[in-house]
């Protein structure tokens, strides 16, 4: 199954589901080609198919609106909420603007199915290979759970080179440690800018 559409399918699967994702439901698997992505994301829906809406919503929340293991948000499994986030956030937004995209939602740059999108529209696979630890680390914290949101999850990193060993060990290690803490306030004004008075 061609990448792109790997991952285009994943940020639909991954989105809020609505009625209107439950209707693309035939769409997206008529889309579907052979490999062991597109067999996770066809298990995935095979889910949907057995769940009704409001379950398979109020199971959406309960995984990653309260569970900061299953964040969607992929700077947060790199900079935790420090003030690095805002940066990474703000890089990644000029990356969507140099390829001629202007962000028209409510979520944050780094939202999975974002980027996902993205990626799938501009050939994102260096993000997504740049975004590698926290989709290990987010795909292992859903099997743990033994949420079906693990398979499209499953279905990119199935899709992407590797894993490498690297990846996995970056991942485990990050998943022992957890993010990384807030460092301000330790170096007061140590931003190394001078002021210059006139």
């Amino acid at each position: 199954m061609d990448e792109r559409l790997v991952w285009q399918a994943a940020s639909l699967l991954l989105s809020y589901p609505d009625e209107e994702l439950y209707e693309r439901r035939p769409m997206i698997r008529s889309a579907l080609g052979q490999g062991p992505a597109a067999e996770r994301l066809a298990a995935f829906l095979g889910h949907m198919d057995a769940t009704p809406l409001g379950e398979l919503a109020e199971h959406y929340v309960e995984t990653f609106d309260r569970r900061r293991r299953c964040c969607l948000y992929m700077t947060y499994y790199r900079d935790g909420d420090t003030r690095r986030r805002g940066g990474s956030l703000a890089a990644l937004k000029g990356r969507y603007r140099e390829a001629g995209l202007e962000l028209d939602s409510r979520e944050l740059p780094d939202f999975l199915p974002i980027v996902l999108e993205f990626a799938a529209l501009h050939d994102g696979a260096d993000l997504l290979t740049e975004y590698r630890p926290g989709l290990e680390l987010l795909r292992l914290a859903l099997l743990d759970r033994r949420s079906p949101y693990a398979a499209p999850v499953e279905a990119v990193c199935a899709s992407l080179p590797g894993p490498s060993p690297r990846d996995r060990a970056e991942a485990m290690k990050l998943a022992r440690s957890g993010p990384p803490g807030e460092n301000v306030g330790l170096e007061p004004f140590g931003l190394g800018l001078e002021v210059v008075t006139r």
